[in-house]
């Protein structure tokens, strides 16, 4: 059955310290508007995990913005077994044009699909009035559309990942879900080439993903507090006890960094090591491995953080595992200078903020972020590095390529495999430090005029308006 997540009225006064007059000032008639508009309402956001992924780093402040301009905005999380979830995964590898596990997207997949949605749509409609709108996220929920649009609501379908040229494995997918989504009054991709041709493309809508500048992932933090998260979650040692690491909640209330990563490593991170770190779930399609061969193999002198979430937590991706089994082999058949400079982490997902305020830390703490990637939909990870004033080397791929300006806010690499240009390209911004933070302070810039949480909730409150009027 579904479950709903708690998610706290964030007042857009805080606004105020990020964005611009004239920013501000079209965010508050925005919200003026989306209250007259909803009165009466609620919108639901439906997806199928609470903890880790892009899709809920967007949620969290999305619906809390929401709340805090007064509108009714909700969150439910589906359910599902382990072979839903091989099929969902299946269908969102392939979405991305690779062939995942391999098998097959036949009337058996169809089966637990379907039979699984069934279920979880018998209990939204328990919750969801008629005049309200959903939005429903991502592979996972489009089975969906139509149950809950008999409840006399607006539904919106939102799919976080595409192709920039679709290829026969992408449209097996597309042809998977179509039957599902057709009916939905309206369409959400991150970027025009991910839109599907046989959809109606007068109910076609285009939000970038966003992030929020004041969640633990992405507040200020001061070099005191990015050294004692560090040390408190195990990422380096200097040695002495562990440090006390605070920090501010969504809600504004304390918290503290208790838990440890599981670090896979020869010898502890020293704080004051030169750091390149890439950030993302243990996925095939983030290249974990490619990232740690263009590593050894071409960057000299630095150590790699790659951190991903501890593999159990992450309900629905059950690939996790096998991936990080992989990149621990391959470190272990290393050569030892090579090795002694990689560092794998698995963050703790206990407790959401927690992970987030060490993924802060780790991005504040490296000199270069990296995105390597094979496929992706948008890749917040690249945006909330920016927002840290980190120059980032990324793929040239999906939503990546629509954040980074090349030469000027990051590097963009024209083809993923090429390790030694990636390579290239890390140890170039290594050795020109005023080029590093040239890059990174155009970043933030770049962050603060397109890609923070206000604007993607007046983009959506869009699409709303349109299903709705």
């Amino acid at each position: 059955m579904p479950e709903t997540v708690d998610i706290a009225p964030v007042a857009a006064d805080r606004l105020r310290e990020v964005l611009s007059e004239e920013q501000l000032s079209a965010f508050e008639s925005g919200a003026a508007a989306a209250r007259a508009l909803l009165d009466g309402r609620t919108v639901w956001n439906v997806n199928s995990t609470a903890k880790g992924g892009g899709v809920v780093e967007l949620l969290r402040p999305l619906v809390g913005y929401a709340r805090g301009i007064g509108v009714d905005c909700r969150w439910a999380v589906i359910g599902g077994s382990p072979q839903f979830f091989d099929v969902t995964k299946r269908l969102h590898n392939r979405l991305h044009g690779a062939e995942g596990d391999g098998r097959p997207l036949d009337d058996a997949a169809r089966r637990i699909y379907e039979q699984t949605l069934r279920g979880e749509a018998e209990g939204l409609a328990a919750l969801i009035g008629d005049g309200d709108v959903v939005i429903l996220h991502d592979p996972q929920t489009a089975g969906l559309v139509e149950p809950l649009r008999r409840t006399g609501a607006k539904v919106i379908w939102r799919c976080h990942i595409g192709l920039d040229e679709p290829n026969d494995t992408a449209r097996g997918a597309w042809a998977f879900l179509h039957p599902y989504v057709a009916s939905a009054d309206a369409y959400v991709f991150s970027r025009a080439a991910f839109a599907w041709d046989q959809l109606d493309s007068d109910r076609i809508h285009l939000i970038a993903p966003s992030i929020d500048a004041f969640a633990p992932k992405n507040q200020d933090l001061d070099a005191d507090t990015v050294r004692a998260v560090l040390l408190a979650s195990g990422i380096a040692r200097d040695g002495g006890p562990p440090a006390s690491a605070r920090f501010a909640r969504q809600d504004g209330s304390p918290g503290r960094v208790e838990r440890r990563a599981e670090i896979y490593e020869d010898a502890p991170l020293d704080p004051d090591d030169p750091v390149v770190a890439q950030v993302s779930r243990w996925d095939e399609l983030k290249d974990p491995l490619g990232v740690i061969r263009g590593f050894a193999e071409h960057v000299p002198g630095a150590h790699l953080v790659y951190a991903g979430p501890a593999v159990a937590a992450v309900a629905d991706d059950p690939e996790g595992g096998k991936v990080l089994r992989a990149a621990l082999q391959l470190r272990e058949r290393l050569p030892g200078e090579a090795r002694r400079r990689l560092h794998l982490a698995c963050l703790p997902m206990d407790d959401a903020e927690e992970n987030a305020i060490i993924v802060n830390a780790l991005q504040r703490h490296a000199r270069v972020v990296v995105q390597k990637s094979l496929a992706e939909g948008f890749g917040l990870t690249v945006a909330e590095a920016m927002w840290k004033a980190r120059p980032v080397v990324a793929s040239r791929i999906g939503g990546i390529q629509d954040q980074i300006v090349d030469g000027q806010c990051g590097v963009l690499l024209d083809d993923p495999a090429d390790l030694a240009a990636f390579g290239a390209a890390v140890t170039g911004l290594l050795s020109d430090r005023q080029r590093a933070e040239r890059m990174g302070a155009a970043a933030r810039e770049h962050v603060r005029s397109n890609f923070l949480s206000s604007r993607s909730l007046l983009d959506y409150l869009g699409v709303v308006r349109a299903v709705v009027q």
